[in-house]
Parts: C-alpha cells; structure tokens; sequence
C-alpha cells in the first residue's frame, strides 16, 4: 500500500503558523492539508453565542494559502469544527471566509459543507427511548435540561469526511467533530489501518505542539504506511522525539492506555515510539476497537445570567495574611446592602491568583505567603443591570473594608483600568455533555456539496 502524507496546519485554525515552515511542508508533497478549528476549552460562552474564539482576519490569513496551494496541487484541504464550538453560525462564519478567499484569487472548487447541529426534538426522543447517557460525572440528560439549551453540537468522527471525499469534494468544512477525525479521514479513504490513522490524527490535531520545541503555531507531518506512521515538523528549526510525542499520545486523556471517540476506543497498550530520524518519530502498535452501539458525544449550554467582573491587586502585607476574612467581611456588608444578592438574583466569587486563584479549594499549599494577591471579583447575575450593581457595591466595599491592623485610609485595591468594572455580557454553562446512540455515523451529519466560484 502506498503511504498517506497528510500536513496539519497549526493547533487551532487562527493561531497562525510560518510561511517557510508551510512551503517546506508543501514541497514534501502531502495528499491532503487538513486542520482542527475549535474545541471546548475556552468555554461555553462561544457555543452559546455562536461567535469565535478565533478572529476573523486571523482565519483568513491561516486559510489563504492552504486553499490556494491546496487548489494548486489537486489535493484537498479539510477543516473540522469550524469557528471554534462548530454550530450553525460558527460553520456559516467559516464557509463565508472561504467563499471569500476564492473570490479574491479566482479559485473553482466542490466543498462539501457539514453541518453538526443536533434538535432538540431528537434528543428528546433518543431520551425517552433510553439512547442518551451520560458521559462521565454528569447527570442523565433531561428534557427540562434540553428544553434550556441553546444549542446543541454533535462530535463527528472519521465517516462523514470520508463520505465527503468519496462524493468528490476538494474542500471540506465541517461543524463540531472529533478532533483526530479530520486528520485520520485521508488515510482511511486510502486504505490504512483505522488504530495508526486515528493515533496519527491524534499527534497531528494540535501541530507542532507534539515538536520539540513545542509551538501551537507551527505545522507538522504525518506519513502513514504499512504498519506504522511517522511524524515530523516541517520547520528545521523542531524536531519530534520520542518523549515528545509519546507525551502528546497522553494529550487530554483520563486513561493512558485508552482513548474513546465517536464509534470505538484506540487502544495504545501495545505502541512502541522509535527515533528514526533526528527529526522524526516511527509509531506502531496503535489499534482500534469497535464499539456497539455506535454513540456521538453532544455538546450543548444553557444561558444563566450576565457576568461584571472588576480586577484589582493587594501589596498590603497586613491585608495579605487576613484577605480570606477580609473577603468574608465584604459578602457579608454586601449581602446586608443589597436585595439583589441577599435574594438569590445574583452569585459573587472572588478568585484570589497569588494564593489560589487557580485550584482554589484543591490548592494543597496554604502556608506560603505572597507578597501581592490578584483579585478578580466575578459578579453573576440575573440580568446585566443586577450584575453590575452589585459588582460596583463588591468593589467598593472592598476599597474602603477595616481591618484589623489596617494603617492606610486612602483604600485597599490598586486598579490597574479605568473604568474598573467591566460587563462581560451573558454568561452559559455546559449542560449537555452525553452520549447518543446512533445506527448511522453520518445520519446526523449531512453531507452537502456546493460547487463554489
């Protein structure tokens, strides 16, 4: 069989990459240039919202070449949850991004657009057929609790790109989709094994990130062939090695050994990495097991208020020590001052970074004490007016707060902005985090084809 070159443009479709690394990649001729535009990581609010993470000149600058050079060469050029959380909006934001770009150079091509939008007439349905569970510590999924949700993505795995592929599309823009699947589905199309081709698409998800020095703007290459593949970053200035992308095969997983993903588990107990080159690194041993019933992971979120926060710092060693009774102080004043926060229609946290602004409860040390806190006063409330309000009422009190010891009447908080508080807007929270049943990979996920230009 012959190997299957495939080139991953960056980490995260926006995050840019170098010119000279890209046309050393493109001169090692790969089939396909494929590339992951989004994740759950920045949160529910861009789910929500149905906008990017990512901004729009920098998609486009990350986009111009690849579909240029991919025209160029016949090869195709395949992009996986667009705009970041892979919704309706987020795909349309991307295929407008696209249809602009082939304007502005002449290009003619068939693009297959996948949408990954699931209703939420059907998920009620698969609930009351017993298709939806949950996916790790979560709650069963309601139909109160999809009742509430704005939208709601499935994750796609390999089948609907390949079915693209298949159909003849040259470009492929698809919603909300497993991550690996975009890189794995070139492969597949091609023949090869499905555990090497979904661990490759595993190392090449994130780009050179699995390449010493790391770097979520840079490229990197995979070429699979019998039993193994190897991965190897374009720009001279990286190299993979063992440690590296042994350590990137563990990226995001609570099991070693063990990866699920739409339809199956790739299985890593038996994966040997082998520095063949300098520069690069041989895999084999990935396998992949089927799973029945084939289940999709769904995303969705629920609005639940509107967030004002204020950020302030604190260089008082005599504050410093006492600052979690100083907080304490202030909800209560607060709480004694204001109807909206002592009825329920807000929520106020205080997210101290210098002591344990990162893991809170969870930090297990308590006894160093810093000599300047960070504090992020984080107000939610039910509509952006409530939020606001008492979010001003926190900082206040706060500037002005007695304590024990306290010399200085001049207030406790430098603000390093003006104005200090700063209204972030609605506020979601993920609520559907579970798993449906499905007899079809691809019923959910539409293939359609548009010629374009």
């Amino acid at each position: 069989m012959e190997e299957t070159r495939v080139l991953s443009l960056t980490a995260i479709l926006g995050y840019g990459y170098p010119t000279e690394a890209f046309a050393a990649g493109m001169k090692w001729e790969p089939h396909a240039v494929a590339v992951d535009a989004g994740s759950t990581d920045p949160g529910p609010y861009y789910l929500g919202e149905g906008v990017s993470f990512t901004a729009r000149d920098n998609v486009k600058r990350d986009l111009t070449p690849a579909l240029v050079e991919c025209r160029k060469r016949g090869i195709p050029l395949l992009v996986g949850s667009a705009g970041g959380a892979g919704a309706a909006p987020h795909l349309r934001w991307t295929v407008d991004i696209v249809e602009e770009i082939a304007r502005e150079n002449r290009l003619r091509f068939r693009m297959a657009i996948i949408p990954a939008d699931v209703p939420k007439s059907l998920v009620i349905d698969r609930i009351r057929q017993g298709a939806v569970h949950p996916l790790g510590p979560v709650p069963p999924l309601t139909e109160d609790a999809v009742e509430r949700t704005v939208r709601i993505v499935g994750q796609m795995g390999t089948e609907p790109f390949m079915k693209a592929l298949e159909m003849g599309a040259e470009v492929i823009v698809a919603g909300r989709a497993y991550d690996p699947a975009v890189f794995a589905a070139v492969s597949l199309v091609r023949g090869h094994d499905k555990g090497l081709a979904i661990h490759m698409g595993k190392i090449l998800e994130c780009g050179a990130i699995a390449a010493v020095p790391g770097s979520g703007s840079d490229l990197l290459m995979g070429t699979i062939a019998g039993d193994s593949f190897v991965v190897e970053p374009p720009n001279p200035t990286r190299k993979c090695t063992v440690r590296s992308v042994a350590a990137h095969s563990l990226y995001e997983k609570a099991d070693p050994y063990h990866l699920p993903g739409p339809g199956g588990v790739l299985d890593l107990s038996e994966v040997t990495f082998e520095q063949s080159s300098s520069r690069a690194v041989t895999v084999r041993g990935s396998r992949y097991q089927e799973s029945s019933p084939y289940c999709i992971k769904l995303e969705g979120v629920e609005h639940i208020g509107y967030r004002c926060i204020s950020i302030a710092g604190v260089r008082d060693p005599v504050a410093i020590p006492r600052i979690d009774n100083i907080i304490a102080g202030v909800k209560e004043q607060v709480r004694d001052r204001s109807a909206e926060f002592s009825n329920g229609n807000c929520n106020v946290w205080f997210h101290v970074y210098g002591k344990d602004g990162v893991m809170g409860e969870l930090e297990p040390d308590s006894t160093t004490m810093p000599k300047e806190l960070a504090i992020v006063i984080d107000v939610v409330g039910k509509t952006q007016e409530i939020a606001d309000s008492v979010c001003s009422l926190v900082r206040s009190t706060m500037l002005h707060y007695g304590y024990e010891g306290r010399l200085s009447t001049a207030g406790n908080l430098a603000f390093p902005f003006s104005p200090q508080d700063v209204s972030c807007g609605p506020v979601y929270r993920f609520s559907c985090h579970h798993l449906l049943e499905v007899a079809d990979p691809c019923e959910l996920f539409p293939v359609n084809i548009v010629e374009v230009g």
